[in-house]
């Protein structure tokens, strides 16, 4: 089901959905890897892969964030063009959910893409498609979602 929050200009409700993120067991000392679930009530209406950096205590710019629940709100920036924001992450600024391939490409965020390949021929899996797996992501939930983030070990 769709939680209700008020819109920041209008003061009008809007209707959020639902996204579950669970992190593979598939990680490395460079990344962690996930599945990203969005749902309309009990229906699964899109679903990708994730691509984070590893688990080094929420370390700004080194870490994954933690498990847990939060709000995600579309953003525009200069860099990132069209993207997610991720809010409210302890002790955390800025974790946004936006367009790459790469763990290099990372600093706490969280990348999105079709499938994981190994594109760039250095040991580690990367997403691809993941321009068109955020456009998609954004036409879906154009209000943002909540985010459960799960370890699934």
């Amino acid at each position: 089901m769709a939680s209700t929050v008020f819109g920041s200009v209008s003061g009008k409700k809007k209707e959020i959905m639902k996204a579950t993120l669970i992190r593979l067991d598939d990680n490395t000392e460079k990344q962690s890897l996930g599945r990203l679930y969005l749902h309309n009530g009990l229906v699964k209406i899109f679903d990708c892969c994730t691509l984070e950096l590893p688990d080094k205590s929420n370390q700004n710019n080194i870490s994954r964030i933690p498990p847990g629940h939060y709000v995600v709100t579309p953003r525009w920036s200069k860099k990132f063009k069209n993207h997610f924001h991720v809010l409210d992450v302890k002790g955390r600024s800025h974790i946004l959910i936006h367009a790459g391939n790469f763990y290099t490409q990372i600093e706490g965020c969280i990348l999105v893409g079709t499938s994981f390949t190994d594109i760039n021929n250095d040991g580690e899996k990367d997403v691809i498609w993941s321009g068109h797996t955020l456009k998609k992501l954004l036409q879906i939930a154009p209000n943002g979602f909540t985010l459960d983030i799960i370890n699934e070990s």
